[in-house]
Protein backbone atom coordinates (compact mmCIF):
# COMPACT_ATOMS: atom_id res chain seq x y z
CA UNK A 1 0.00 0.00 0.00
CA UNK A 2 1.51 2.94 -0.90
CA UNK A 3 1.58 6.26 1.74
CA UNK A 4 -1.34 8.51 0.94
CA UNK A 5 -0.09 11.50 2.18
CA UNK A 6 3.01 11.41 0.11
CA UNK A 7 0.67 10.29 -2.92
CA UNK A 8 -0.88 14.04 -2.55
CA UNK A 9 2.23 15.34 -2.03
CA UNK A 10 3.91 14.33 -5.29
CA UNK A 11 0.95 14.64 -7.32
CA UNK A 12 1.39 18.34 -6.67
CA UNK A 13 5.20 18.36 -6.95
CA UNK A 14 5.02 16.70 -10.58
CA UNK A 15 4.62 19.17 -12.76
CA UNK A 16 7.90 20.84 -11.20
CA UNK A 17 11.55 20.74 -10.93
CA UNK A 18 12.23 18.44 -8.56
CA UNK A 19 16.00 19.70 -8.11
CA UNK A 20 15.19 21.48 -4.90
CA UNK A 21 13.61 19.05 -3.20
CA UNK A 22 13.56 16.66 -0.82
CA UNK A 23 11.72 14.11 0.93
CA UNK A 24 11.96 14.38 4.84
CA UNK A 25 11.80 12.13 7.42
CA UNK A 26 13.33 11.37 10.84
CA UNK A 27 15.24 8.78 12.54
CA UNK A 28 15.33 8.54 16.45
CA UNK A 29 15.61 12.88 17.47
CA UNK A 30 17.00 13.94 14.08
CA UNK A 31 15.48 14.87 10.82
CA UNK A 32 16.91 13.77 7.53
CA UNK A 33 16.30 14.68 3.99
CA UNK A 34 16.88 12.90 0.82
CA UNK A 35 16.69 14.25 -2.86
CA UNK A 36 12.56 13.65 -4.51
CA UNK A 37 14.58 12.55 -8.02
CA UNK A 38 15.75 9.57 -5.89
CA UNK A 39 12.17 8.49 -4.46
CA UNK A 40 10.26 6.22 -6.23
CA UNK A 41 7.31 5.84 -3.93
CA UNK A 42 6.71 5.79 0.26
CA UNK A 43 5.12 2.26 1.48
CA UNK A 44 4.33 1.01 5.08
CA UNK A 45 6.29 -1.41 6.93
CA UNK A 46 6.03 -4.60 5.82
CA UNK A 47 7.07 -8.17 6.11
CA UNK A 48 10.49 -8.26 5.05
CA UNK A 49 12.25 -11.66 4.56
CA UNK A 50 15.77 -12.55 5.75
CA UNK A 51 18.29 -12.89 3.61
CA UNK A 52 21.73 -15.00 4.52
CA UNK A 53 25.04 -13.47 4.15
CA UNK A 54 24.10 -9.53 3.93
CA UNK A 55 25.64 -6.73 5.89
CA UNK A 56 23.32 -6.45 9.43
CA UNK A 57 21.62 -3.22 8.42
CA UNK A 58 20.20 -4.97 5.32
CA UNK A 59 17.20 -6.43 6.77
CA UNK A 60 16.32 -8.69 4.05
CA UNK A 61 13.46 -8.26 0.83
CA UNK A 62 10.23 -7.70 0.25
CA UNK A 63 8.00 -8.67 -2.36
CA UNK A 64 6.16 -5.55 -3.91
CA UNK A 65 3.65 -6.13 -6.59
CA UNK A 66 5.73 -8.84 -7.60
CA UNK A 67 9.45 -7.52 -7.66
CA UNK A 68 11.90 -8.24 -4.72
CA UNK A 69 13.09 -5.35 -3.26
CA UNK A 70 15.71 -5.21 -0.71
CA UNK A 71 15.13 -3.40 2.44
CA UNK A 72 17.96 -1.45 4.49
CA UNK A 73 17.40 -0.53 7.94
CA UNK A 74 18.93 3.40 8.26
CA UNK A 75 19.07 3.27 11.80
CA UNK A 76 20.93 0.17 11.88
CA UNK A 77 23.09 1.87 8.86
CA UNK A 78 24.07 5.03 10.96
CA UNK A 79 25.07 3.49 13.72
CA UNK A 80 21.89 3.69 15.78
CA UNK A 81 20.14 2.06 18.50
CA UNK A 82 17.37 -0.76 16.55
CA UNK A 83 13.72 0.19 17.50
CA UNK A 84 10.83 -2.24 17.11
CA UNK A 85 8.59 -0.42 14.26
CA UNK A 86 5.39 0.73 14.24
CA UNK A 87 2.41 1.92 12.12
CA UNK A 88 4.45 5.04 11.41
CA UNK A 89 7.10 2.96 10.29
CA UNK A 90 7.93 3.64 6.66
CA UNK A 91 9.61 2.53 3.69
CA UNK A 92 11.01 4.73 1.26
CA UNK A 93 11.63 3.01 -1.88
CA UNK A 94 14.68 4.42 -3.71
CA UNK A 95 16.58 4.07 -6.78
CA UNK A 96 20.32 3.31 -6.24
CA UNK A 97 22.29 2.72 -9.64
CA UNK A 98 19.14 2.27 -11.35
CA UNK A 99 18.19 -0.64 -8.67
CA UNK A 100 15.42 -0.15 -6.32
CA UNK A 101 16.46 -0.51 -2.66
CA UNK A 102 13.88 0.25 0.54
CA UNK A 103 14.94 2.13 3.35
CA UNK A 104 13.12 1.92 6.82
CA UNK A 105 12.54 5.00 8.35
CA UNK A 106 11.09 6.22 11.84
CA UNK A 107 8.31 7.85 9.99
CA UNK A 108 8.27 10.49 6.80
CA UNK A 109 7.62 14.07 7.20
CA UNK A 110 6.67 16.07 3.95
CA UNK A 111 8.44 17.22 0.77
CA UNK A 112 10.34 20.45 1.43
CA UNK A 113 11.96 23.10 -0.99
CA UNK A 114 15.47 23.69 -0.21
CA UNK A 115 16.70 26.00 -2.27
CA UNK A 116 20.72 25.98 -2.90
CA UNK A 117 21.14 28.91 -1.11
CA UNK A 118 19.82 27.14 2.29
CA UNK A 119 22.36 24.23 2.24
CA UNK A 120 25.93 24.01 3.57
CA UNK A 121 28.52 21.54 2.76
CA UNK A 122 29.21 19.07 5.67
CA UNK A 123 32.04 20.48 7.88
CA UNK A 124 35.20 19.06 6.95
CA UNK A 125 36.10 17.94 10.48
CA UNK A 126 35.69 14.16 10.39
CA UNK A 127 35.86 11.81 6.97
CA UNK A 128 34.92 8.75 8.40
CA UNK A 129 32.11 6.07 6.73
CA UNK A 130 29.23 7.72 7.94
CA UNK A 131 30.49 11.74 6.96
CA UNK A 132 30.51 9.89 3.29
CA UNK A 133 26.51 9.78 3.74
CA UNK A 134 26.37 13.65 4.42
CA UNK A 135 25.65 16.07 1.05
CA UNK A 136 25.14 18.67 2.94
CA UNK A 137 22.91 20.59 5.87
CA UNK A 138 19.47 22.13 4.94
CA UNK A 139 17.98 25.30 6.95
CA UNK A 140 14.32 25.40 7.04
CA UNK A 141 12.84 27.97 9.99
CA UNK A 142 14.47 27.02 12.44
CA UNK A 143 15.64 23.61 12.03
CA UNK A 144 18.49 21.97 10.28
CA UNK A 145 17.94 18.95 8.27
CA UNK A 146 20.67 16.33 6.99
CA UNK A 147 20.91 16.07 3.37
CA UNK A 148 21.64 12.20 2.52
CA UNK A 149 23.46 11.63 -0.59
CA UNK A 150 21.36 7.97 -1.67
CA UNK A 151 24.32 6.97 -4.07
CA UNK A 152 26.47 6.65 -1.10
CA UNK A 153 24.37 4.92 1.32
CA UNK A 154 25.85 1.56 -0.11
CA UNK A 155 29.45 0.92 -1.11
CA UNK A 156 30.10 -0.72 -4.46
CA UNK A 157 30.47 -4.28 -3.06
CA UNK A 158 27.12 -3.53 -0.47
CA UNK A 159 25.13 -2.47 -3.77
CA UNK A 160 26.62 -5.65 -6.17
CA UNK A 161 25.61 -7.85 -3.20
CA UNK A 162 21.96 -6.64 -2.43
CA UNK A 163 21.51 -5.58 -6.32
CA UNK A 164 22.16 -9.64 -6.67
CA UNK A 165 19.12 -10.75 -4.22
CA UNK A 166 16.62 -8.06 -5.72
CA UNK A 167 17.81 -9.43 -9.04
CA UNK A 168 19.38 -6.16 -10.60
CA UNK A 169 21.42 -6.17 -13.44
Amino acid sequence: MKHAVFDAIFEEEEEDDTKDKYLTFRLADEHYGLGIQYVIEIISIQKITDVPDLPDFVKGVINLRGQVIPVMDLRLRFGLEPRAYDDRTCVIITRMDDSPVGLVVDTVNEVRDIPPQNVTAPPAIKKGAAARFIQGFGRIDDHVEILLDVRQLLGEDELEAIGAVGGAT
